[in-house]
């Protein structure tokens, strides 16, 4: 694979790095026949059946998430989800379905004031509902979320994908096998920064470099949780502006070449689309690591996961795995789907 390498981002006067601060890898440039290459390299279809759905996910067995339960220790637990609610990062742009949850009730205090007569008395109850796109919040990606020459994960097509849902590779498929050892790779703080600017690209010698400084190694059937500190920055100077959609840090193509030898099941961040954007494959390949990790590798990808917590009690004791639960809505037919991700230590 040849890669063509710019000069670095340029990082603002404020954040530039000392002399014996760590600093991130230049961006890259994929070609179409980098990034097929790559997927081609990654595939995984028929290793577990022609029919499968599980892709990496399979990785998870009995033995690691018992592994997984040992790595409880203080019993800390923390939610690593963004609030559902109309005042989240999705803004309406054009082109684009997805907006805020929108949270209504059907019946409140306020109609058991009117029939107080009758609702002043025994038991009554309150009850609402929520309209919501599927990828709105903290989600998990399904592999028949993308498509690449017409096909998704094992080589589906798109008739799997009809007006009624996915019949292949939805993501009822992983509520299953979504829990294991979690590792945060806090990378942010190991480039000693706040937050990484948008548009910067974590690179597979960066990930290595961060997770060696942290002292943790990534095995198979590990969710590896990527923080940027891009969703603190967006709440913190522009109360979300545009995080949804926008230029943002992520995962550069290389990240694959670390992570997937390793067997990893899933890959999740604090960012809206995980890999950097703009994406180093483009204009020739729309979100190349989407088309490497879903559609070949088979890897679920984890978008706006709210780490900042758990990042600040794992550097407190310099302890970077958990135990990881992560299932989706079990949402029959979904090509994504929201969680509530728990990460207990």
């Amino acid at each position: 694979m040849v890669c063509r390498i710019p000069e670095e981002l340029p990082i603002s006067e404020a954040k530039k790095p000392s002399a014996t601060r760590p600093v991130i890898s230049a961006r890259r440039s994929y070609s179409e026949a980098d990034v097929r290459e790559m997927a081609s390299r990654y595939r995984t279809w028929g290793r577990w059946g022609d029919d499968d759905g599980r892709g990496s996910t399979n990785y998870v067995t009995a033995e690691t998430v018992r592994a997984a339960a040992a790595l409880v220790r203080t019993g800390e637990v923390f939610s690593l989800s963004i609030p559902l609610d109309r005042t989240g990062p999705n803004r309406g742009r054009p082109g684009s379905a997805r907006v805020n949850p929108q949270h209504v009730m059907y019946k409140h205090g306020g109609d058991l004031l009117a029939d107080w007569d009758n609702a002043g008395h025994g038991m009554q109850s309150t009850d609402d509902g929520i309209y919501m796109p599927l990828q709105a919040g903290t989600q998990w990606d399904a592999f028949c979320h993308v498509f690449f020459d017409g096909q998704t994960y094992n080589g589906q097509g798109p008739q799997t994908v009809t007006g009624q849902g996915a019949s292949r590779n939805a993501i009822t498929e992983v509520v299953e096998t979504t829990t294991g050892r979690g590792v945060l790779l806090d990378v942010a703080r190991y480039f000693e920064v706040p937050w990484l600017e948008p548009e910067q690209a974590i690179q597979d010698v960066d990930l290595a470099a961060c997770a060696q400084a942290q002292g943790v190694e990534i095995g198979e059937g590990d969710f590896v949780l990527v923080r940027t500190g891009h969703m603190a920055r967006r709440r913190q100077e522009e109360f979300w502006g545009d995080y949804a959609a926008g230029p943002a840090p992520g995962l550069g193509l290389s990240a694959c070449d670390y992570l997937l030898p390793r067997k990893v099941a899933g890959i999740a961040s604090d960012t809206w689309g995980l890999e950097v954007v703009p994406c180093e494959s483009l204009p020739e390949v729309k979100f190349g690591m989407h088309v490497v990790l879903l559609v070949n590798a088979g890897v679920l990808i984890g978008e706006i996961w709210d780490l900042d917590a758990l990042a600040a009690a794992c550097a407190s004791d310099g302890r970077y795995d958990f135990m990881l639960c992560a299932p989706p809505l079990s949402v029959t037919g979904a090509v994504g789907a929201p969680l509530n991700p728990i990460a207990i230590r």
